[in-house]
């Protein structure tokens, strides 16, 4: 079997700009558009 690498991407917080690289990251989707979130900005994604 070959060696094959694994390429990590690196996920922008949509709102604070962050990346996946410094905080876990999740992705949501609003409005048909893909996008991230990281945990620091995630409560207030949920509460408005």
């Amino acid at each position: 079997m070959a060696d094959v690498k694994k390429v990590a991407l690196e996920l922008e917080c949509a709102n604070c700009g962050t990346t996946s690289e410094l905080t876990p990251v999740l992705t949501y989707v609003h409005q048909g558009e893909e996008k991230y979130i990281c945990m620091h900005c995630l409560p207030m994604l949920i509460h408005g």
